[in-house]
C-alpha cells in the first residue's frame, strides 16, 4: 500500500493536524516508511512464541476472584465533597 499526497492530506485533516501543502510529500513519505515497517513486522515468524507482559520474565500478581459487597461505603463517601443518603451528590449540569 502506498500513500500519496492526497491521502496524506486527508489523514492530516482527520487528525486535525495542519500541514502546509509543501510538506505533504514529506508526510506521505513518512507514512509509507511506517507502513513498510509494519509490513516487515508481519513477516516475522512468531509461531510458538508465548505472549509477554514484560521484557523481563515475571508473573503478574494474582488475587482471588471473590465477590464481595465492599463494606466500605462510609469510608469511600468520607472522601466526597458532598454525599447524601449513601451516594455521591453532584451538581445538576443539564436542565
Amino acid at each position: 500500500m502506498s500513500i500519496d499526497k492526497e491521502t496524506a492530506a486527508k489523514v492530516a485533516r482527520l487528525a486535525r493536524i495542519r500541514v502546509e501543502p509543501d510538506r505533504l510529500e514529506t508526510l506521505a513519505g513518512e507514512f509509507n516508511a511506517v507502513l513498510g515497517f509494519i509490513e516487515q513486522l508481519g513477516e516475522v515468524d512468531v509461531e510458538g512464541v508465548e505472549p509477554m507482559v514484560s521484557v523481563t520474565p515475571m508473573r503478574l500478581k494474582r488475587r482471588a476472584d471473590e465477590v464481595t459487597d465492599g463494606g466500605m461505603q462510609d469510608k469511600i463517601l468520607s472522601n466526597a465533597p458532598d454525599a447524601r443518603e449513601g451516594f455521591f451528590a453532584v451538581p445538576k449540569v443539564v436542565e
